[in-house]
């Protein structure tokens, strides 16, 4: 697939890479990226028609008793784009071959349970996209912040995690993780956008400003998140995500290659194709 306005792969630029400091990278940048916006949303545009194809093929596979998948994690601040990211880049593709999941505040029932039970039972079934919004990653990022549980406890959570992913991609998950890093400003201007239309009042969360204040704490558990747990099986993506013309394309095309990787075909006839032909030209 050629990728003229890439200067690499994406998954290459985007992979957190060894000793990466959260405090280097520019939300603004558009790494490995040659064009503008312009050029962005038709390259999107045309990738994502690729993506679909990719996906179908997938779907068929699962239909054929094959048992791949896909999950794309998505973790970022709030506004950072998780959202947007499901709206515009997952509805490229078939609805009917995607599970989506957005994670928010464990349930009394969920409590009850080790902090992989919820996500272990969200899992895409063989041939889908699955969509994580928000993830096993909260329990050692918000769960860490805010000390709901001792760090005894929260800092063992990363080996669990590591050894889970591996245990997923194991039994044939491409994981895709992308995290999306914005700046406080670009935050704060997204933030009071939502606050002059009515038709967005129902995105804004009070709360979200007590969060910022906590954000040096966040910048560390997210440190710690991509030292720890960007693995071989299950890389890390950090996404520049202030603009979001971006964002949006960089997932797409970290998607596709994740699909590319997989070398799918289409699953072929477990019936006699010219025998059917005969029978459908009589009926």
């Amino acid at each position: 697939m050629a990728r003229t306005r890439w200067k690499k792969p994406a998954h290459e630029v985007l992979r957190v890479p060894e000793g990466f400091r959260l405090e280097s990278l520019d939300p603004t940048s558009t790494p490995g990226w040659k064009g503008g916006a312009k050029a962005a949303v038709q390259h999107m545009a045309k990738q994502g028609v690729a993506l679909a194809d990719l996906q179908e093929r997938l779907y068929a596979d699962g239909k054929a008793g094959g048992h791949r998948s896909v999950l794309l994690v998505l973790q970022g601040m709030d506004t950072a784009g998780k959202s947007g990211t499901v709206s515009h880049v997952i509805g490229l593709v078939d609805p009917q071959g995607v599970q989506y999941r957005g994670f928010g505040v464990p349930t009394p029932v969920e409590l009850k349970h080790h902090f992989l039970w919820r996500i272990r039972r969200a899992l895409p079934a063989p041939g889908y996209l699955g969509v994580f919004d928000r993830s096993h990653y909260e329990d050692v990022l918000v769960v860490r912040v805010h000390e709901l549980v001792p760090e005894a406890i929260w800092s063992k959570r990363y080996d669990e995690i590591n050894d889970f992913e591996a245990k997923v991609a194991a039994a044939g998950t491409v994981i895709v993780k992308v995290a999306f890093i914005i700046t406080l400003d670009e935050q704060k201007r997204r933030l009071g956008a939502r606050l002059k239309s009515a038709a967005k009042y129902w995105k804004y969360e009070p709360r979200d400003l007590d969060e910022r204040a906590l954000w040096p704490a966040y910048r560390d558990a997210y440190q710690a998140v991509f030292e720890k747990t960007s693995t071989e099986v299950a890389p890390w993506h950090i996404i520049p995500a202030n603009r979001k013309w971006y964002s949006r394309m960089a997932v797409t095309e970290l998607l596709l290659e994740a699909f590319e990787s997989m070398e799918l075909g289409w699953p072929p006839a477990d019936f006699d194709v010219e025998a059917e032909k005969e029978r459908l030209a009589g009926a």
